[in-house]
């Protein structure tokens, strides 16, 4: 259910037509209610694929598990057909949620549902991991019919879809069938009311939408804009800086993708201080070194989520006045990209920390791990910037080169190299000694990845680029005797 969720989530923007979409469309001799059936049987098609590829293995060897006892070979047709039905459900109830509450969303002008719809995306994101990561294991026929658990579970469907499973596999242990049956019918009814809901809202949003897409622009001015901001730098600096933030406010898009990187920082650190290994190793028996974590944790992702939103275009054709402005040189485009992804990511999750380390820490103790991340933040900046020769926003790139798997590899190795850097930086907290040679280090690795990058934008090829291409197949050797090309 969390996958699917996250599919539908995902899946927000293409669940109607889009601009582009509607433009090419519309002049052809296609109703309405083709497209309509198409973006259904396309919705269905992706949704189905979802779930056969998460379930092809575990679909397989669960049933077998669940068997009940003495029922042969019909047993197991019959544990395969119960676990693959559940399944079915359990993605359709989730997914046919959230495309009902973006139907309904739909409903409002669309100047509204621009601004609304955004924050409604967001929200829906962050309450899928939520509950996944914090509702209580009641994994046993017993536990799900206590007394105590009728009222939690009223409001817990993947339980709903657990008891479903038990009716249709007949695994109910006898005299618990009326309290797991309450289940199975819940499950039952929700599938229901989520179908027709979104069915419905669905399906008159949907033409209501094709007329009003093209007559509203897909990036609004916020209600509320930011009219003034403080200089950072120079003339250049300050431009490109402004330029970045008032984008990342403008665009949904980005915003929801950058909300993505932090929604599954926010959902590790809230699975590892619920889990057994949050009390053991270097964060034993101390709830600081969990805050020590989750600081380290989620700076690492808003700086790879932020780098990831950096290499997306907000609008191709809005890079001319770019192009025609006298740029500086590549180091100095470098120190205004830097800045700006300073700004963005690092400055945001240093403020929030602060406020958090100041609230339950001695000013000794908070002053310290503020500077460590400062310091941490400066040497992720550099390296996520390593070869980055794009103005944010602003030049487009292939498919296939987009950083975000480099992005969900800096989030897990600097999660490993947290985990294994608190206990030193505990002990440095509390020796003066020892916290000097934790600044030194991070004073060279700082300077190192700030040479190492200056250095790869002084090559002579490092210039910025606002169209990305193709690798030529065929390289020329250039190769020279005497003067002449060789053969």
């Amino acid at each position: 259910m969390l996958v699917v969720g996250i599919f539908g989530v995902l899946s927000w923007d293409s669940a109607f037509p889009d601009r582009r979409d509607v433009l090419v469309l519309a002049p052809l001799p296609v109703r309405a209610r083709t497209l309509f059936l198409a973006k259904v049987a396309a919705l269905a098609t992706a949704l189905s694929l979802t779930v056969v590829a998460l379930n092809a293995l575990s679909g397989l060897t669960w049933p077998m598990n669940c068997v009940v006892k003495d029922s042969g070979f019909g047993g197991v047709i019959r544990s395969l057909a119960a676990y693959w039905i559940t399944v079915f459900a359990a993605g359709g109830f989730i997914f046919c949620c959230v495309l009902g509450v973006h139907g309904l969303a739909a409903q409002l002008p669309r100047r509204r549902y621009l601004r609304f719809s955004a924050l409604l995306q967001v929200s829906a994101f962050c309450l899928l991991l939520s509950v996944y990561f914090l509702q209580p294991s009641l994994a046993t026929p017993r536990a799900l019919a206590a007394p105590e658990s009728r009222h939690l579970l009223a409001w817990l469907p993947s339980y709903w879809f657990f008891g479903l499973f038990q009716v249709l596999n007949g695994s109910v242990p006898p005299g618990l069938h009326a309290q797991i049956a309450w289940l199975s019918q819940r499950a039952l009814a929700g599938v229901a009311i989520a179908g027709l809901g979104a069915g419905t809202s669905f399906l008159l949003s949907y033409f209501r939408t094709l007329r009003k897409i093209v007559e509203e622009p897909d990036i609004m001015p916020g209600a509320h804009s930011i009219h003034w901001l403080p200089r950072f730098g120079n003339s250049f600096t300050t431009a490109i800086v402004h330029f970045s933030i008032r984008t990342l406010l403008r665009s949904r898009q980005h915003r929801v993708i950058l909300a993505f990187y932090l929604g599954v920082g926010l959902a590790i650190v809230i699975l590892f201080a619920q889990t057994p290994v949050a009390t053991q190793g270097p964060l034993k028996g101390s709830a600081s070194a969990v805050l020590l974590l989750s600081s380290f944790l989620m700076l690492c992702c808003s700086v790879a989520g932020t780098r990831v939103i950096f290499a997306m275009p907000l609008q191709l054709k809005g890079n001319w006045i770019f192009r025609v402005m006298p740029l500086p040189g590549s180091r100095k485009s470098l120190n205004a990209i830097r800045r700006s992804l300073l700004v963005l990511s690092v400055v945001p999750v240093w403020t929030v920390t602060a406020v958090a380390l100041f609230w339950s820490w001695s000013w000794q103790l908070a002053a310290g791990h503020l500077i460590v991340l400062g310091f941490l933040g400066m040497i992720l900046a550099d390296l996520c910037l390593s070869g980055f020769q794009k103005i944010p926003f602003t030049c487009s790139y292939l498919p296939g080169r987009s950083p975000a798997h480099k992005g969900f590899l800096t989030v897990w190795g600097t999660l490993f190299a947290a985990w294994s850097a608190i206990g030193f930086e505990r002990r440095a907290l509390e020796a003066p000694v020892g916290y000097a040679l934790m600044i030194a280090i991070l004073c060279i690795a700082a300077g190192f990845a700030r040479w190492w990058t200056v250095t790869r934008a002084n090559l002579p090829e490092a210039a910025l680029l606002f169209e990305e291409a193709e690798t030529p197949v065929i390289f020329a050797l250039d190769l020279h005797r005497d003067g002449r090309m060789s053969a």
